[in-house]
């Protein structure tokens, strides 16, 4: 089992120096740095040489997060949506393959944030079932996996739960596609996580963690003996990411609805206290034997 970290704990908007985060997770104890998607397609060869160069150095694991933008929606009914999105995803696996990642998650099966207005929840699933049938064999040519993130009902409505997440990537079918869980989304949604992780079981390829109110994990209330036990009877030893938004503004605040500071007006010095207590957490709680 690997732990890792998202950038933007950190960050307020959706792209960053992700060399200095390398450098910033190396060093508190992190084995993995997951990035955010969006800007790689336009990264020069130049930077991203440099940025495997970075985390070669410094021995970390890059993972690729992603909520697609409604004009990168591979399940959308109008083609000319999915051929964009296509090309767009063609060229980041090209990217993702310089950085030797081999792991993207997130609504990759729909868009982010969806518009409730327009859902359709039948047809959207056929729709998104159909396009990560011809995603995932591009994604493969790169030995990328994909992760399909199961989502609270009031950021998505096609996949809600691990049984869900399940039904979805069994009917798709291709061996690259896998279920992503998050404690987050978990604590909305399900009746039991540790059922829950039960039920995704081998289909389970990635894993995030945070807290109920998006905190770190040990700043809550998270059953996370239940949580390693339950990894534990499904031999989980993937990656765990946390994922914790903690800082008003920008559009990640916006974006992620954090509308009061979490982090309590925590310079970055106590950011990274934070971080570094919360992996050796994470760690204990997880891999206890």
């Amino acid at each position: 089992m690997k732990h890792g970290i998202y950038y933007a704990y950190w960050e307020k908007e959706w792209a960053a120096d992700y060399r200095r985060y390398v450098e910033k997770v190396a060093g508190l104890g992190f084995d993995i740095l997951e990035i955010g998607a969006a800007p790689l397609p336009k990264y020069s060869k130049e930077n991203i040489r440099a940025l495997k160069q970075c985390a070669d150095d410094n021995g970390i694991t890059i993972t690729v997060g992603y909520g697609p933008t409604w004009n990168h929606n591979i399940g959308s009914a109008d083609s000319a949506i999915r051929a964009e999105a296509l090309e767009w995803y063609k060229r980041t696996f090209e990217a993702m393959a310089g950085l030797d990642a081999h792991l993207m998650g997130g609504a990759l099966y729909s868009y982010w944030p969806v518009d409730f207005a327009t859902a359709d929840k039948a047809d959207d699933w056929k729709y998104s079932v159909e396009g990560m049938q011809i995603l995932a064999p591009m994604a493969k040519e790169y030995d990328i996996e994909l992760g399909m993130e199961v989502l609270n009902r009031f950021e998505n409505h096609i996949l809600n739960t691990a049984e869900e997440g399940v039904a979805f990537v069994k009917e798709v079918g291709m061996d690259n596609v896998k279920v992503m869980l998050d404690t987050f989304h978990m604590n909305i949604e399900e009746s039991s996580i540790g059922n829950a992780i039960r039920t995704a079981g081998k289909l389970l390829g990635h894993f995030h963690t945070g807290e109920c109110n998006r905190m770190v994990p040990g700043k809550g209330r998270m059953p996370w003996r239940e949580i390693g036990d339950a990894l534990k009877d499904i031999g989980y030893d993937k990656a765990v990411v946390m994922e914790p938004f903690v800082r008003m503004g920008g559009q990640v605040g916006s974006d992620i609805k954090v509308w009061r500071d979490i982090s309590r007006n925590a310079s970055e010095e106590q950011l990274d206290a934070d971080a570094k207590r919360a992996v050796e957490f994470q760690r204990y709680m997880l891999e206890w034997k």
